[in-house]
C-alpha cells in the first residue's frame, strides 16, 4: 500500500500542462512546519508532489493550507437494506435486538429495482462526504434469492465514475440452519461477488457456518469479511476459532471480523490476548460504532454499557483496524449519512480517546488501514497512484475529526464527483 508523504517527490517544473493542480495542500501525516504542495495530475494519476509546481493546468483548486487525503475507505456498509427504516415496524423505542426480523418480514416485497433505487442513494451520500472505495456486505437466502445482490451488482459499473464497490456476500438469517442459501451463496461468488461473508450469530451452529465460509473462501479464492462475536459476555469467542482457520488456511491478511462488541465487556488484560492472537493470525477488526452504541446494552435499563470496542488499544498491538458505517436508517441503524469523519469523531467520543496520537490512529482507521483490509496497493498519495483524492475543509486530520469538517471537493482517478462550498459567515456591516 502507498503511504501519504509530505516530501517532495519530483522536481517543480513540468513540461507537459497537467489535467488537474490542487495547490497548497497540506498532507496528512506531515508537520505544521512542512510546506505546503501542490499535486499535479495526468491521466487521472498523481504526476508530481512538490511545492509550487511549475506547470499549467485544465483545472486548478486552491487549498489554502487546506488539508487533502486520498479517498476515504468505507469497509463494511450494507447497501441492500439500507434507507428502509419507514418500511419496517420499529414503533418502540427500545425493541430488544429484533432488527434482523423486522428487515426480514419485508424482504417478499423488496424488487431488484427497489435495491437499486434505496443503495444508489446511499452510495450517493458516501459519495458526497468523500468515500472513493467501498466493501458492501449483501444477503442472501430463500426467501429473497439474488435479489438483493443483483440490485446492488447493478450499480457495480454505473457509478464506477465515483467509486470501486465490492460485494460481500454473506447469509444474515443463517447458513447451515436455512436450507438453500449455501447454493446462493455460491451462485453469487461465482457471478461477481469478491468477497465471502458470515453471521454465525443467526445460525445454529455457529463453528460449522465458519468453516463452511473458509472453505469457500479457497474454494473461490477470496478474501472472508465476517460478522462476529455481537454480545454482552466474552466467555465464549468465535474470533479464537477465526483466528485458528486463518492459519490453517494460511489466510492471513485476507480475513477481517466486524462488530465483536463482546471485546468492550472483557478486562483489559483479555482484550490485549485475545488482540495478540489476531495479530500474529492476520485477522482485521472493523467496529461499526453507530450500529453497536445503537443496538447495544438492550439487555439492561441502567448503567448501559456502550458496547464499542476499543481499536486503539488493538492497533497498539499490531492489528489492523478500521471504521465503518455499518447500516445506514435502517432498523439496525436508524441515522447515517455516510460520513466516515462523523463516524470517526462518534467512535473517539464513545471509547473516551482524544488526543492528538490516538486521533490520528483513527483517521488511519477510515483512510490506510482501511485500504489494508481491502488490500488495495494502489491507494494513497504518491507518484503513479491513482488520483482519487478529497479536499477537507481543516488544516490537518486531527483538526478534520475533532470538528467533524465538511469534505469541499473529491476526484476520482483525477475527475472531479464532488464540490461544496465552503461556509461563510454574514457579519453586519
Amino acid at each position: 500500500m502507498v503511504r501519504c508523504t509530505a516530501r517532495p517527490l519530483v522536481s517543480r517544473s513540468i513540461a507537459l500542462a497537467l489535467d488537474l493542480i490542487l495547490r497548497e495542500m497540506r498532507l496528512p501525516h506531515s508537520a505544521a512546519s512542512d510546506p505546503l504542495v501542490d499535486i499535479g495530475v495526468q491521466d487521472g494519476r498523481i504526476a508530481a508532489i512538490a511545492p509550487n509546481l511549475q506547470s499549467e493546468a485544465r483545472e486548478t483548486v486552491q487549498g489554502k493550507g487546506r488539508l487533502v487525503c486520498a479517498g476515504f475507505v468505507e469497509t463494511h456498509i450494507h447497501l441492500d437494506k439500507s434507507c428502509l427504516f419507514n418500511r419496517c415496524d420499529c414503533k418502540t423505542t427500545r425493541f430488544p435486538h429484533l432488527a434482523m426480523e423486522r428487515v426480514s418480514a419485508i424482504k417478499p416485497d423488496i424488487t431488484v429495482e427497489d435495491v437499486t433505487q434505496r443503495a444508489s442513494r446511499t452510495l450517493e451520500m458516501c459519495v458526497l462526504h468523500g468515500c472513493t472505495r467501498m466493501r458492501t456486505h449483501v444477503e442472501v437466502d430463500p426467501r429473497i434469492g439474488l435479489r438483493f445482490f443483483e440490485g446492488v451488482k447493478a450499480l457495480i459499473d454505473s457509478y464506477a465514475w465515483a467509486i470501486d464497490v465490492e460485494i460481500c456476500v454473506m447469509p444474515q438469517e443463517g447458513l447451515t440452519n436455512n436450507p438453500g442459501t449455501d447454493e446462493l451463496m455460491v451462485a453469487a461468488l461465482r457471478n461477481g461477488a469478491k468477497v465471502v461473508g458470515a453471521a454465525p450469530n443467526y445460525d445454529s451452529d455457529r463453528a460449522a457456518q465458519i468453516r463452511r465460509v473458509f472453505e469457500m473462501a479457497r474454494e473461490f479464492d477470496v478474501d472472508i469479511d465476517m460478522h462476529l462475536d455481537s454480545g454482552t459476555s466474552g466467555s465464549d469467542l468465535d474470533t479464537r476459532l477465526v483466528c485458528d482457520l486463518t492459519e490453517q488456511f494460511s489466510w492471513g491478511g485476507r480475513v477481517a471480523i466486524g462488530h465483536v462488541t463482546k471485546l468492550s465487556t472483557m478486562p483489559p488484560a483479555e482484550v490485549d490476548a485475545v488482540a495478540r492472537r489476531m495479530a500474529d493470525a492476520g485477522v482485521a477488526l472493523t467496529v461499526l460504532p453507530a450500529t453497536d452504541l445503537y443496538l447495544g446494552g438492550r439487555h439492561k435499563d441502567a448503567d448501559v454499557p456502550r458496547s464499542v470496542v476499543d481499536a486503539n488499544r488493538l492497533v497498539a498491538a499490531g492489528v489492523v483496524c478500521s471504521l465503518s458505517s455499518n447500516n445506514i436508517q435502517n432498523p439496525f441503524t436508524p441515522f447515517g449519512d455516510g460520513q466516515l469523519i462523523r463516524q470517526a469523531n462518534l467512535y473517539a467520543n464513545i471509547i473516551q480517546r482524544g488526543n492528538d496520537a490516538d486521533v490520528r490512529a483513527m483517521w488511519g482507521m477510515i483512510t490506510d488501514d482501511s485500504a489494508r483490509i481491502l488490500r488495495q496497493q494502489d491507494y494513497g498519495i504518491a507518484v503513479g497512484a491513482p488520483a482519487d483524492l478529497v479536499v477537507v475543509d481543516a488544516p490537518d486530520e486531527v483538526a478534520a475529526l475533532r470538528g467533524i469538517a465538511p469534505v469541499l471537493a473529491a476526484f476520482k482517478r483525477g475527475r472531479r464527483t464532488v464540490t461544496r462550498q465552503p461556509a461563510e459567515l454574514h457579519r453586519p456591516a
